[in-house]
């Protein structure tokens, strides 16, 4: 009966689940999710608000400054949280916190915003079907990311912050209808392409943080009606955009010039993708 029963396919054993501690890095994280859900719930209740009003039409100025203010803000506790676990230390958790955090603040709030400025617009349904391309493009390139193997020094595909960063701009400049939704598809393709974007380490990463200082200082111009702020909206906006096109035609050139062989092998183990 014992040689039977060691025989018969054994039921899993329950596993008991790791205690919830939190390192530094994944607060990181959680106030990454938390400003996405905040910018969210701005616009909602703006638009809500304005409706309740009888006032359709775009969004008041300063609540739309809240909310990319918010979603900016995120994008830099995504930017360091993966830089705070390999320093000090992360949790068994950090992984997969960081992913779930990314699609509120990079796929749900960046789509949401593109559903609001959508109904403003001429193009029907189309801006809606943009918005659900977004999400699903940061849900597949998250999924894909975290399949990868450490050891490359890019991403394949535009990174979701960078991404959502661009769709924010999209909106931001406003453009006709159809123009602003094959942008935004576009950005949605660039995520889930096999395009190559290097990985934030070093210079890169506090560039990044730069650039993410000057939009807030372009927005807070833009917001307070400074006699300049629209011009320096439209021209961060615009560099952005250039930036997010340009950079795959520069790592296109370096890694031509430079043989794979000789090109130094930089380890960063797979585990977010800030």
């Amino acid at each position: 009966m014992t040689a039977i029963r060691e025989a018969l396919p054994q039921a899993p054993r329950p596993q008991t689940a790791p205690p919830v501690r939190l390192a530094l890095a994944d607060y990181l994280t959680l106030g990454n999710a938390l400003c996405g859900f905040m910018a969210v719930w701005q616009l909602a209740s703006a638009q809500v608000g304005q409706l309740a009003a009888g006032v359709p039409g775009p969004l008041e100025r300063h609540d739309v400054t809240a909310a990319v203010t918010l979603l900016l803000i995120a994008a830099v506790c995504d930017l360091f949280d993966g830089r705070v676990a390999r320093k000090l230390g992360g949790s068994d958790m950090g992984a997969e916190l960081d992913n779930l955090a990314d699609v509120i603040s990079f796929g749900f709030a960046p789509a949401f915003f593109v559903v609001v400025w959508g109904s403003t617009t001429d193009a029907g349904l189309l801006p809606i079907g943009a918005a659900a391309a977004v999400l699903l493009a940061v849900v597949v390139r998250l999924a894909r990311f975290s399949c990868q193997a450490p050891g490359s020094r890019y991403f394949t595909g535009l990174p979701s912050p960078l991404g959502a960063v661009a769709v924010i701009t999209v909106v931001l400049l406003d453009p006709p209808g159809y123009l602003g939704t094959a942008a935004v598809l576009l950005v949605a393709w660039l995520m889930v392409s096999r395009v190559e974007y290097p990985k934030p380490q070093g210079r890169v990463a506090y560039g990044l943080l730069a650039a993410i200082l000057a939009g807030v200082g372009c927005l807070s111009a833009w917001a307070v009606d400074a006699p300049a702020g629209t011009a320096l909206l439209y021209s961060g906006c615009a560099l952005l955009l250039l930036v997010v096109l340009t950079v795959p035609f520069y790592v296109l050139l370096t890694r031509r010039a430079v043989p794979q062989d000789d090109a130094p092998a930089v380890a960063v183990p797979p585990t977010r993708e800030g």
